[in-house]
């Protein structure tokens, strides 16, 4: 029975091991908790007792039964996630490392257990109570690390400017895994000889506080860039407001000129009424009407997102495109500002660039916003375009580069990050002409 507990004490690390991977990405599950733990939980244990009595049957470490399992077990954690593949296998490789160099400070501890037991040949398990200290330490670091995978590192992997950084976090916790397998001893006796089992100790700590540094270091920097994405952000959005601030400044000026020389436009109107010249007086209305600001002034009570529309609709009228937007939003909302007016701005833009390469006379863009219930927003936004559209998997392609594009993407990233969805889709006019339509629901 002991033999048989040995090995199933070391598999039975990679329950702790994938609790520890999940706390970071519970927000990206694809079944709720309760439903995933039912299944899961019950596979695991299966796993770990299956295979504790499979190397006691063959004799073998349990490193030749784990090693082929974690891929599949990789596979499971990644199809339970609706995050990018770079994400879950760093995270996973992450808390893979982390175990690792646990489990060769349990070698050096199961060694010294074991110093006066005089056992000949090489063991090929941890001795029991090397076995428990070795679940115990996993146990102690799931719950020192309960908060910051909670906050921090669920943080860093929504934050959107530090997804390049996945590509690369791998590589670390995989150095420190193979430094961790090659140390070792091929030879239980091997750790005895002088001072070797002090020089593994102090080895397995260095390995281990080192890779906990690069973690700290890697959510710092992650905490950093996103800090000053959203900053840029931040003044972005001032911009466009000030922007709308000399907009409207300049409007109300033309409207109070206007108002100045209503006077003096009754009286040559007067006068030219006795003359009973209707040409000239049609030719005085179109002069005087081409003169009034046609600039909206307001669109919805949100100052932010007011901004926003006036800024683009702005852009526009520089461009001849016919701007209509219907933006129904109170003065306050739910919704975090700076996420809202990234929707807009991207939807927004990706509407006027795609308007600019269609032909003038075609031109429209066409906005609806509604509210519902504070806790539901409706967008729609309509343009045409006449350039090549290029979809893959029913995502719209990027026209200035390779991929998907990046408006949308951001688009998709906050919806569904703010629990809800988006709809991207195209139709056709009976003349041929092509109309984008976005949508974005239960925002």
């Amino acid at each position: 029975m002991t033999d048989i507990l040995r090995p199933v004490l070391e598999l039975f690390v990679i329950i702790p091991g994938i609790l520890l991977a999940y706390l970071p990405v519970k927000n990206y599950l694809r079944q709720t908790p309760l439903k995933l733990t039912a299944w899961l939980l019950p596979l695991l244990l299966g796993i770990c007792i299956l295979g504790g009595a499979v190397c006691c049957a063959l004799q073998i470490p349990t490193r030749w039964f784990l090693f082929p399992l974690l891929p599949v077990i990789m596979l499971i954690y990644h199809k339970t996630l609706k995050i990018s593949v770079w994400k879950s296998v760093s995270i996973f490789l992450a808390v893979f490392a982390v175990f690792t160099c646990v489990k060769s400070l349990s070698r050096a501890v199961n060694t010294l257990m074991t110093a006066d037991l005089h056992i000949t040949g090489n063991e090929l398990w941890l001795h029991t109570g090397a076995g428990i200290f070795y679940n115990v330490i996993c146990l102690l670091f799931v719950l020192a690390a309960w908060y910051p995978a909670r906050h921090c590192v669920q943080t860093m992997i929504a934050d959107e400017n530090f997804a390049q950084t996945w590509y690369v976090f791998w590589i670390l916790p995989v150095i420190s895994i193979g430094l961790n397998l090659f140390m070792i001893p091929k030879h239980r006796g091997t750790l005895y000889i002088g001072r070797v089992l002090q020089y593994y100790i102090v080895l397995s700590l260095v390995l281990f506080i080192t890779l906990l540094l690069f973690y700290v270091m890697f959510l710092i920097i992650a905490v950093s860039l996103n800090r000053n994405a959203r900053l840029q952000q931040e003044n972005h959005f001032l911009s466009l407001q000030q922007e709308r601030y000399e907009n409207l400044c300049m409007a109300i000026e033309e409207a109070r000129q206007a108002r100045h020389d209503i006077r003096h436009h009754f009286v040559r109107l007067s006068a030219l009424a006795e003359q009973g010249d209707m040409e000239k007086i049609k030719e005085y209305l179109s002069a005087a009407t081409g003169k009034i600001s046609d600039c909206n002034l307001h669109f919805c009570e949100n100052q932010a997102v007011d901004s926003v529309f006036g800024y683009y609709s702005t852009l526009a009228e520089r461009e001849n495109i016919p701007f209509h937007a219907l933006v129904s939003l109170p003065a306050d909302l739910s919704i975090d500002e700076i996420n809202l007016c990234l929707v807009f701005s991207n939807l927004l833009e990706n509407a006027i660039q795609a308007s600019v390469k269609t032909a003038p006379a075609r031109r429209k863009i066409n906005v609806e916003v509604y509210a519902r219930h504070n806790h539901l927003l409706l967008i729609h936004v309509e343009n045409t375009f006449d350039g090549k559209i290029q979809q893959k998997n029913n995502i719209f392609q990027s026209s200035k580069r390779s991929g998907n594009g990046i408006g949308i993407e951001s688009v998709r990233h906050i919806t569904d990050k703010n629990g809800g969805a988006c709809d991207f889709t195209c139709k056709f006019c009976s003349n041929g002409t092509p109309i984008l339509k976005s949508a974005v629901h239960s925002f």
